[in-house]
């Protein structure tokens, strides 16, 4: 065991010395190990960060929460888009009779948007805001805190006050040195008595942070706004009781809005029923294209850079061989010679690997400044190391077998 060990400590010696011998040529040997190696793992560490940031805007959909709406949440080349067109949009009579004839429904909510509004107070102003316009149980059925203030009363919503909820960002916009609470901001021409800030959540990647919103009562909205149009995507949001699965609550929607709508038992559903685990899998697959592309990109810089690694053990086969038969001559065994390049390629190539993991770090450093979650895991960490150790053993695996076969006789009288 100390025998390894020794081999093994002597080995990395030289391929340090090598490095420090000739740091030109091995430099631009391990170029295309670091290339290949940040390609990988900054894809990859890209990709969790966005997986991060899309987990955490699904679960403010909610996994038990089925959206009725006009489109499907789908994908791909067969998306029917001129048979969902004449789709009707969901109506809050429609939530009305749903709730007398569904069972398994816990709460519902009613929901559309105003996109690109613009909210005064008084000098100030947001430009391209969104107007979220929902009925009472909102509450129950989107997670969110609220860092100051309170949510509609039900007299509030079932009456159509003129009260508003803003987002964080809203609230620092407008009033950057003032309570915000109980002021009176602008939408439309209407005063609107701001009642509660919502706590911030930072950028979502689908777009579903309350930070640059305004949250209303849809019957004080619908006063002065057309909830009817396609433009305001209004839906019907219903969560299941406790103990429902997403399956039954559907089969058990699907079958109140069929009923509501009047369908026949030969027509096609004329409304979708979606969920947000539709939207995982649809962006589950997308990033699994991503990270193969990352290993296509980086594989062919590590290839490359394979090539390099037994490129510079060829050369220093060579130079050392007068060196490999006097070791042989002295009682050398051949795994001795194998092992001792072998060491040497695999510390050469995680020392590219190393350097490429720094790359990424630092990289990851700058995103970072500008408020982009891209985290340098341990496992990513793990993953480069061992990409880059089995690059060093199998571009180094000939070049040492060569240098392990060598006769001791004849190595020595090389003159390398």
């Amino acid at each position: 065991m100390l025998l390894y060990l020794r081999l093994i400590r002597e080995s990395i010696l030289m391929a340090w010395h090598a490095l420090v011998v000739n740091k030109l040529r091995t430099m631009l040997s391990l170029l295309g190990v670091t290339i290949g190696i940040f390609a990988i793992i900054s894809v990859f560490t890209a990709v969790d960060g966005l997986e991060k940031s899309v987990k955490s805007s699904v679960d403010r959909l909610g996994s038990n929460v089925i959206y009725i709406q006009k489109w499907p949440w789908a994908f791909g080349g067969d998306y029917a888009w001129w048979k969902y067109w004449n789709r009707p949009l969901a109506a809050i009579s429609e939530m009305d009779d749903l709730k007398e004839r569904t069972t398994l429904a816990e709460s519902m909510a009613f929901q559309a948007y105003a996109q690109d509004q613009t909210i005064r107070y008084g000098g100030l102003s947001v430009e391209n805001a969104m107007i979220e316009l929902v009925s009472h149980d909102y509450y129950l059925i989107n997670n969110f805190n609220l860092f100051s203030g309170r949510y509609f009363t039900e007299a509030e919503s079932a009456g159509g006050y003129p009260v508003a909820i803003i987002g964080y960002s809203v609230a620092e916009n407008l009033f950057p040195r003032s309570e915000p609470l109980d002021k009176t901001i602008s939408i439309r021409g209407r005063k609107v008595k701001v009642i509660g800030v919502f706590a911030k959540e930072g950028e979502s990647i689908m777009g579903n942070s309350h930070d640059g919103i305004a949250t209303v009562p849809i019957n004080f909205a619908r006063k002065f706004m057309d909830i009817k149009s396609d433009r305001m995507n209004p839906f019907i949001a219903v969560k299941a009781m406790e103990g429902v699965t997403n399956k039954e609550l559907m089969d058990d929607l699907r079958s109140a809005m069929r009923g509501i709508r009047r369908l026949r038992p030969v027509e096609e559903d004329n409304f979708a029923l979606n969920e947000s685990r539709l939207l995982s899998n649809q962006i589950g697959n997308l990033f699994g294209i991503v990270s193969m592309a990352g290993w296509i990109i980086g594989g062919f810089s590590i290839l490359v850079g394979g090539f390099g690694i037994a490129n510079i053990m060829f050369v220093s086969v060579k130079e050392r061989t007068p060196i490999i038969g006097i070791q042989k001559s002295l009682g050398a065994k051949n795994y001795f010679v194998l092992i001792q390049f072998l060491t040497e390629s695999v510390v050469l190539c995680l020392i590219g690997g190393i350097l490429g993991l720094l790359l990424v770090f630092f990289g990851s450093l700058i995103a970072g400044y500008y408020d982009l979650e891209m985290p340098l895991t341990t496992s990513n960490i793990v993953l480069g190391l061992t990409v880059s150790a089995l690059i060093g053993i199998i571009s180094g695996f000939i070049p040492s077998y060569t240098a392990s076969k060598l006769d001791p006789v004849e190595a020595i009288r090389s003159n390398g």
